[in-house]
């Protein structure tokens, strides 16, 4: 099936199935599902239920889609995104953004759970994307262009919004929640990087890395929509870190900073 056909059938299997009309989606990244259980009068849908949409595998990622509302604004909630790592294809990764902007979403805020590289940073704080480093080796729009989806050629000179960059700012001041701002790396994983790899990120102008967001940052923006990147320095990236990276590690850095996340993406649904 041609993907924006299994776009178009995904999309009207959800509009049948719940009457909530998303205007916002939010992705929530690696232990960062907290805001999941903030939406009211909600509607969870199980990837797997999805027809087309492809199923987490990493620990961390619920596979769940919560329709509902935030403040009185109707939004759509993925628990948990599918990685390249995982073994699908970038098409596969971005297909849930896709599906998000076919429902008619038109702003999107993407969280993560990242490695700080910037020395000043420290575990537990939130970083508003200000620009990305695409490190992951291919890009979402590889192959034939289907113009009903987007351009060919889509501009990315603001990926991440100024305005919900500024907006994200405001709301932090209000609730207390201190804010860094930096450039996210986006690398193939699953991995951590070396000492020298994260040395070279940092010559290359990067504040943090992960292994997600990139691609779905840029189908989002081929698609026209809105995009807000938010990571949480769940870890010291390595040769900055003390010891030795594990994955249980960085669930339990970005739980613990899951509230602050949780009162920050409440207060910006509530300013758009």
């Amino acid at each position: 099936m041609a993907e924006f056909d299994a776009i178009a059938e995904a999309a009207e299997w959800i509009r049948v199935r719940t009457p909530v009309r998303p205007e916002v989606a939010v992705v929530l990244g690696s232990g960062l599902g907290d805001f999941a259980g903030r939406v009211e009068d909600e509607d969870v849908v199980a990837y797997a239920d999805i027809p087309h949409w492809p199923i987490p595998r990493a620990e961390g990622h619920a596979g769940r889609l919560v329709l509902g509302t935030v403040r009185g604004r109707p939004v759509a909630v993925l628990a948990g995104r599918v990685h390249y790592y995982e073994g699908y294809d970038l098409r596969a990764v971005t297909f849930g953004i896709r599906v998000l902007a076919a429902l008619g979403v038109r702003t999107l805020v993407l969280t993560n759970a990242a490695g700080g590289i910037n020395l000043s940073f420290g575990e537990g704080g939130l970083m508003v994307i200000d620009d990305h480093l695409n490190f992951i080796g291919s890009n979402p729009l590889v192959g034939p262009n289907d113009e009903r989806l987007g351009p060919r050629f889509p501009d990315m000179t603001d990926v991440y919004s100024p305005r919900l960059r500024e907006l994200a700012a405001r709301a932090a001041d209000a609730v207390r929640v201190p804010l860094l701002h930096g450039v996210y790396a986006a690398v193939h994983g699953p991995s951590y990087e070396t000492p020298a790899e994260i040395r070279w990120l940092r010559t290359a102008g990067a504040d943090a890395v992960g292994m997600s967001t990139v691609p779905e940052a840029i189908a989002a923006r081929h698609m026209g929509v809105e995009v807000l990147g938010l990571s949480c320095i769940a870890n010291m990236a390595a040769g900055i870190h003390p010891g030795p990276l594990d994955h249980q590690d960085v669930l339990a850095a970005a739980r613990r900073v899951a509230d602050q996340l949780t009162k920050l993406l409440e207060e910006i649904v509530g300013r758009l």
